[in-house]
């Protein structure tokens, strides 16, 4: 009975050894596993919205813009009252 047990008690340990061994690991890759899986949605994104598009746009996006557009006037903020 006592074998049982002690297998029981190594197994566990091996087991919660395991899980705390790759948390720590997803921890230390997450930047890198982040950046997959985002360049894999763009990828995915892209492939099936292009050939939506068609020739909508083509060649008629400008490469540049124009001139800035002029600031709207700011309103004024009324003062508290004094007393």
């Amino acid at each position: 009975m006592q074998k049982f047990i002690n297998a029981i008690a190594i197994a566990s340990g091996v087991i919660s050894l395991t899980v705390v061994g790759s948390g720590v690991v997803i921890y230390l890759q997450k930047d890198a596993i982040i950046e997959s899986v985002k360049s894999k949605v763009m990828g995915s994104v892209l492939d099936s919205v292009t050939p939506d598009l068609g020739s909508i746009a083509g060649d008629s996006i400008p490469d540049f813009t124009g001139g800035a557009s002029q600031l709207l006037p700011q309103p004024a903020v009324p003062t508290p009252p004094s007393f």
